[in-house]
């Protein structure tokens, strides 16, 4: 490792005359060397070091290493305005750090969720010394990846951030009266008055976000998927199975690698958005979960960008964290292969009796042809708990939730042997109801010999009227985890799973404490049996 320099500070302007000032960390030895580049809004002395090693560790790997303050954040001139003006100055700051002194002209960008989003906008115009990247925990296409799952607005995670944002600009505008209201909310979010952003923060995202539940224009030219079409860069593409913004990485994964010419590598670990570590939740993944990302990146950046033959392009370019079996395995693409339906029984007692909702794997013979009706209360919706989209999210203990009256539980059998799931999930539910709309939330849990339930992956949608029972697709978050032999699996659905998700009035989302005056009751009818097969379908993978 190298020395490094005392941190320099330096600025560049913009195409239109904004002053943009960042951090500099440089090898304090001689000669040329690349640049490391990292675009956020939260202050650059922070430096994404909640996830990333200090900017003087990367220095000393041997690269010159700049953090920026985006356009009205930090000491940056101008205004800020979400994702809006980050390809032109992410192009320009690409173009000002490789002709800084002692640069060797190449340059690669790091960073997670708006930091990763920085460098999809920077690499829209293709500046030519922009040689790699590694986006990590990003959004691909803003309205399904980030914004809203299934069609049903993300609320904790969107006003959380909203207000956040919010605060620091009150920060940065020096009304003390805003900061301290929208401090005090950050921490006792107002789910059910949120009011507050519309006072204090009228020009905040939210709003716009909120104001547009259906993937129109907006979006379309708001997201990074739309600028990308053309661009072509080796990516390292980096996530985590509980983290909120998965879709998205592999989304931007799975596109890149069917259409680029250049290495796309993905890296996904048992890890919530931050930190990266072996504990999330109530579950301790081992010492083999602690995040090797910082080494992996340095791997990438000497390959692409020191020319230097790391032996990664000889490696399976996928490698994902497998729970249960606390190690890492190797794809050479992220799996999708040998789906297993499990199929719903049922008492009609689900509701009411664990041993009353079943999951079978060959159905005809042995599903009861019966129903499960299921009653949201809006006054006691079913609470959020871990996952990717609650706060904080992870694995968690869930038998309580399991045994309340509004969740419908359905339950294999011990399992005789081993089972090993990698890659996306999906649930069919054949399900009518008496409202306008509805939602549905699926959760897919592990069930212990103890009877401790622990939840592995979930999904949500948000449903349009159907009087006859249809099938309801539930996209799950993906996962790559091992069953042990001897517990069980076990499928949970409700009507809400709140405050993660807005809740549903019986005619749309809830967006304010006005509009909780409208929230209906909501009764769900599940059908199992005959032509209304509801099931699971799991990416089977076999054991090593």
């Amino acid at each position: 490792m190298l020395k490094v320099l005392p941190k320099q500070t330096a600025s560049m302007h913009t195409r239109d005359g904004v002053r943009l000032d960042a951090d500099i960390y440089r090898p304090d030895a001689a000669g040329e060397f690349p640049i490391l580049l990292m675009r956020q809004p939260y202050g650059r002395a922070i430096a994404s070091t909640v996830v990333y090693a200090h900017p003087t560790w990367y220095a000393a790997q041997g690269y010159i290493v700049v953090i920026q303050d985006v356009r009205g954040r930090g000491t940056s001139e101008g205004e800020f305005k979400l994702f809006a003006n980050e390809i032109a100055d992410g192009e320009d700051a690409v173009n000002w750090v490789a002709n800084l002194p002692h640069s060797n002209g190449k340059v690669g960008m790091y960073g997670f969720s708006y930091q990763g989003m920085t460098q999809l906008y920077a690499a829209a115009n293709k500046p030519a010394a922009l040689k790699a990247i590694c986006p990590a925990m990003i959004g691909y296409d803003l309205y399904t990846d980030w914004a809203y799952e299934g069609g049903a607005f993300c609320l904790q995670t969107n006003l959380a951030w909203a207000i956040q944002l919010a605060t620091e600009t009150a920060r940065l505008r020096g009304d003390k009266v805003a900061y301290q209201a929208l401090f005090t909310a950050s921490r006792n979010l107002p789910l059910n008055n949120p009011e507050i952003l519309q006072h204090l923060a009228p020009e905040s995202f939210y709003h716009e976000w909120f104001a547009h539940p259906q993937p129109d224009s907006y979006w379309e030219e708001l997201s990074p998927k739309r600028h990308l079409q053309g661009v072509d860069l080796p990516m390292f593409h980096i996530g985590g199975w509980f983290d909120t913004y998965l879709r998205g990485t592999l989304h931007l994964y799975k596109d890149m690698a069917a259409r680029s010419t250049t290495p796309q590598h993905l890296l996904i670990g048992p890890w919530a958005h931050l930190p990266w570590g072996r504990k999330v939740g109530n579950a301790d993944f081992g010492p083999k979960a602690a995040s090797p990302v910082d080494r992996m990146q340095i791997r990438w950046f000497d390959q692409f960008l020191k020319d230097v033959d790391t032996g990664l392009l000889t490696e399976e370019p996928v490698c994902l964290f497998e729970m249960g079996s606390n190690i890492w395995r190797t794809f050479s693409n992220f799996p999708t292969s040998n789906p297993k339906s499990y199929y719903l029984s049922t008492t009609g007692l689900a509701s009411i009796r664990e041993d009353s909702g079943t999951l079978i794997e060959n159905p005809k013979s042995k599903i009861q042809n019966c129903v499960d009706v299921l009653v949201h209360d809006p006054w006691r919706p079913v609470p959020a708990l871990g996952g990717h989209a609650a706060i904080p999210a992870g694995v968690f203990e869930r038998s309580h939730l399991d045994l309340r009256s509004d969740v419908l539980t359905y339950t294999t059998e011990p399992l005789a042997d081993d089972l090993h799931l990698a890659g996306d999930i999906i649930v069919e539910i054949f399900c009518s109801n008496d409202q306008a709309s509805y939602d549905l939330c699926a959760v897919l849990s592990e069930v212990h010999p103890d009877g401790q339930v622990y939840n592995i992956t979930q999904g949500y949608v948000h449903c349009r009227e159907g009087a006859k029972p249809i099938p309801t697709k539930i996209q799950l978050q993906a996962t790559c985890v091992r069953i042990a032999k001897g517990h069980a699996l076990r499928l949970s659905l409700s009507l809400t799973c709140f405050p993660a998700y807005s809740m549903n009035s019986g005619n749309s989302a809830i967006n304010s404490s006005e509009s909780l005056l409208n929230a209906q009751i909501i009764t769900l009818t599940v059908s199992c049996g005959n032509e209304a097969n509801s099931r699971v379908v799991l990416p089977i993978v076999a054991d090593i």
